[in-house]
Order: structure tokens, then sequence, then C-alpha cells
């Protein structure tokens, strides 16, 4: 047994521990009215309850005025990708989605039942969400297996007029990009003059290179890889997600592709990128691996290889953590503030320049205390805030609300408190 081993035992206790006791579970229901009298529970129940109920079906609207619908997300999954662990089943991926709704509360206060569909087809997992939809003021979808995630959220999407956000897609995107802007500037280089190798061609891939070319990455300077090399206009084993990124190219290996490369994205698995590969990249690297817990090549060896790189992993005991927390609380905190009906191309692009100016900004001490930091400033350690920084809240949510009123997206209008965050 290595060294190693013990230690793995220990941490893996002490998770099992913290979800056990001292109830099982990490999330619960909390009771926001009296319910300390006679009168209050005729209030709470029947007969009172009559009264908003019959408020509502006169106008569904008012389900956001008399019930928590407003501020509920439903974190739902198949699990059918949770995690790095694969197809576990949906009971399986249950602790995940409790503690996705833990995060919804600690860091936007939105309230979140964690749903798990045990369904046999897309078009079930499908009818299933849209019966339960009038339940919620948003739906999160987590840890769903690609290509069947991007059928699932598109058909979703049509059919639902709450907004409906599949994390692993478009977090991990909007995440991406603001940090890759950021890497960029440092490294004196655009966005749309770069060339960009995407290792991994599945949930969080395609979308990640879609927002890019949004923001003006060019589709022919990028060169997307799944587990059969590179994703080539001559491959005949292509999906329709996939085929959006062929190009015309006699690369066929991560090795050819990644030669005078400016940018390496990996969504893949571990170790993939040798130091030989890394060395071949242009001068002045952005390097994104973040393939988790065990990233495509490790900081300390890359670093070794290339001194001018500037690299994130989505691992939190390295510098430029790629980390969805920093974006999904906020920007559903944001679309349920104006009762969006969806989340468009212009809430995800506002969310990715709050995220990307917001690195640029003098931290905070409370941040700096948080993660016993002397000193913390843009650069190429510091290129994203950090998932504690108690203005992300506050700056990505009103970004986000404001974009959703602008394009059209909400039912309400833009809060005061978000007029005043945006006119400082």
């Amino acid at each position: 047994m290595t060294s190693k081993q013990p230690q793995d035992m220990s941490r893996r206790q002490a998770a099992l521990d913290y979800h056990e006791f001292p109830k099982p579970g990490k999330i619960g229901i909390e009771v926001t009215k009296s319910v300390d009298s006679d009168e209050d529970l005729a209030l709470a129940y029947t007969p009172g309850v009559a009264s908003p109920v019959l408020e509502i079906a006169d106008n569904p609207e008012n389900a956001y005025k008399y019930t928590a619908k407003g501020n509920l997300v439903a974190v739902i999954t198949d699990g059918s990708a949770v995690l790095g662990l694969g197809n576990v089943g949906a009971l399986a991926g249950k602790p995940v989605m409790e503690g996705k709704g833990v995060l919804f509360k600690k860091f936007a206060d939105i309230d979140v039942f964690d749903i798990e569909v045990d369904v046999s087809s897309s078009q079930a997992f499908i009818e299933t969400v849209v019966a339960i939809a009038p339940t919620f003021g948003g739906i999160n979808l987590e840890d769903i297996a690609a290509p069947a995630c991007f059928d699932i959220e598109r058909a979703l999407i049509d059919q639902l007029d709450i907004p409906v956000f599949h994390d692993d897609q478009h977090g991990t995107a909007i995440i991406i990009a603001a940090g890759l802007l950021n890497a960029l500037h440092l490294q004196g280089k655009t966005i749309d003059d770069v060339k960009i190798v995407c290792l991994g061609a599945g949930a969080a891939a395609t979308p990640s290179m879609c927002l890019l070319t949004s923001l003006g990455a060019r589709k022919s300077h990028i060169t997307m890889l799944d587990s059969q090399g590179v994703v080539h206009t001559g491959r005949d084993n292509l999906n329709i997600y996939k085929r959006e990124f062929a190009i015309d190219t006699d690369a066929r290996t991560l090795a050819d592709a990644m030669v005078d490369a400016d940018v390496f994205i990996g969504v893949a698995k571990p170790n993939l990128v040798s130091k030989e590969i890394l060395a071949s990249m242009a001068d002045k690297p952005v390097v994104f691996a973040l393939s988790n817990p065990e990233p495509e090549i490790r900081p300390e060896v890359a670093k070794a290889v290339r001194d001018d790189l500037i690299m994130a992993t989505g691992r939190s005991d390295y510098p430029n953590q790629v980390n969805n927390v920093l974006c999904f609380p906020f920007i559903f905190r944001g679309a349920l503030d104006v009762r969006a009906h969806m989340f468009n191309l212009s809430m995800q692009l506002a969310a990715v320049y709050a995220l990307r100016d917001l690195a640029r900004e003098d931290v905070p001490q409370s941040v700096l205390d948080a993660y016993g930091s002397n000193d913390m400033s843009f650069g190429s350690e510091y290129i994203l805030p950090k998932p504690l920084d108690p203005r992300l809240v506050d700056v990505v949510s009103a970004a986000v609300a404001k974009a959703a009123v602008d394009s059209g997206a909400a039912d309400a209008e833009l809060p005061e408190k978000y007029r005043k965050i945006l006119a400082d």
C-alpha cells in the first residue's frame, strides 16, 4: 500500500461522515411563515390557503406573488454522467444534486429541490421535466451525458416558459470564456486571431467553443478532438454537434493539432498532454487543463517546460480554478429576479464580461482573508475571481438581469437594487 492510500481512505471516510451526521443529507426545508397559533394554521392551510389558490387559478402569474416558485430551482439529473464517475444511475447522483442545492443557497440564497429521474430514454426525461415544471422558477440540468444532454436541453427550452440551463454545458463555457479573455489580454493576444485546440467534444466542449465563437473566435482556427482524434471534414462518424466544428485539415492527432497553437482547452481525461506536445505550442500559450481531479497536464510539469504560459485547471489547489460556482448561482439569481423565461446568449455574454471585469478590479480584504493571502491581483495566477468573493452575487446577477430585460427575455422590470449596482 502506498503512503497516499491511507490519506485517501481517511478523506473518503470524512466525506461519508460529513454526509451522514448529524442527520443524513445536506439540504432540508425551511418554513418561512409563523405557525405558532390556530390562526396561523388556518392561514397556512385550510381554509385560508384557498384564497391564494383561487388567485393563481384566475391568473397563473400570481404564483410568483403567493408561492415560493419565483425563488425555487429544480436541479435535475438522470445520473448518466455524474462528475468523473460516469453513468452511476439517478439515485447515486443525489449527493451531487444536494451539493448543488447547497451552493445555490449559500452563494445566491436560491432554494432548490433536487430531483433524480430514473428513466430509460431522453423523451421520458423531457416529459417528466415538462410535467413538473410549474413548480419552479427555473430548471438546472445536471450531469446528463452527451449527446443526449443537447437534445434534452433544446426540447425543454422550446417547451417551457422558465429558464433552462445545463450547467455542465453553459456554466463551464462562461467560466472558460471569461478566464480566456483575461489570459489572452495578459499574453498580448486577441481571441479573433488565436489558434485554439479543444481536447474533448462532449457536454462542456461544444458549448464552450460556440460561446468563444460568439466572442470572436474563428471556427477555422478551432481544432476539436474526440476519442478518435481530430474532428475533421473527412470523417463520416460525426454527430450533428461535432460536425459543426469539423474543419478541413491534415492534422489527425493531438500532437499534430498542438503545433503553434495559442490556446489549449482540455475537457477530456488526465495526462493526455505530454511535455513534447506542450513544447510545440506557440509563444505565450494559454493552457486550460480542466479534467478533474487529474488535469490533462499538471501545472508543475507544464511550467517546467514553458515558463511563458498562463495555466488554469479545475482544481482548487492550483491558481486559476475554472469553477462553475462562479456562474450558476448568480446567473440564476439575476434571471429569477426579473422573471426571465429563458437564458439567451445576451445573458451568457453578460456573465462572461462581468466575471472578466471583476477579476481586473482590486480584491477586497475579506477575500484575501478567506484564502489566507496577502496579495491577490490581476495577473497570470489570478485571471478569475475567487468563489468566495462577495461581489459576485451583485455584479454578475445584476449584469445578467439587465441583459435579460434589455433583450426581451424578462417578464419583470429591473429591480432598483440592480439599478444602483450598475450605476456605481
